[in-house]
């Protein structure tokens, strides 16, 4: 007696039937995503060590490359190292417990494992230092961090967000000047049209395309 399906039949059933539950996974874990980016919206992530941007950056004016290094020529910030929190903490508050993860660090020769706080899934391209170079400040995105006591996301960064920005992006711009200033005041129309001007932005179309961010 002869199959009632043919062995190709059968093949390409097994395969239709893989594709549904590949997409019915991946339909899942974007939900939970998105869930997730919004759920996080202003709650503080806990790190290693409680380090307050409000503290040293609001109250002692350091500014966002001294640990944040790469910030204006890479695509990842960077995030500091043991001996970048030692150039003050070598000597300052020095035998405070609260620090005493920074020391151990220091001595096993071990980075500390920061939590990063703006997570991106792994399908989306974005590059810090393209950003700084146009014009965009860091409190576009991450928010007024001098008013954190512990950092938290500021901004959903899903992505009718960012293409609002990118169809008008002059909105967002400042002068190199105040690009890492968080109280620096939203630039006014004509400024903002004279930075748009002078960073040569991408056409619209460009902006907006697909590739643009996913590559």
């Amino acid at each position: 007696m002869s199959a009632v399906f043919s062995p190709r039949a059968v093949l390409v059933v097994r395969l239709a039937v893989l594709a549904l539950l590949g997409l019915a996974v991946g339909t899942v874990l974007l939900f939970v995503w998105r869930a997730r980016a919004y759920e996080q919206l202003g709650e503080p992530i806990a790190q290693p060590i409680p380090f307050s941007h409000k503290h040293h950056v609001g109250d002692d004016g350091i500014d966002c490359r001294y640990c944040h290094a790469t910030v204006e020529t890479a695509a990842h910030a960077g995030l500091p190292s043991t001996a970048v929190c030692l150039g003050c903490h070598a000597q300052l508050y020095r035998d405070q417990p609260l620090l005493a993860l920074l020391h151990e660090s220091a001595a096993a020769h071990r980075p500390i494992a920061w939590q990063r706080v703006h997570v991106l899934p792994d399908f989306v391209y974005f590059n810090h230092g393209v950003h700084v170079a146009k014009g965009v400040a860091c409190v576009e995105c991450h928010g007024r961090v001098d008013q954190m006591p512990l950092e938290w996301r500021a901004s959903p960064l899903q992505m009718q967000w960012c293409l609002d920005c990118h169809r008008d992006p002059a909105a967002h711009l400042r002068p190199q000047s105040q690009e890492f200033t968080p109280d620096a005041p939203p630039a006014t129309p004509s400024q903002a049209g004279l930075l748009a001007r002078a960073a040569h932005l991408e056409s619209r179309r460009r902006m907006t395309d697909c590739s643009t961010c996913h590559r």
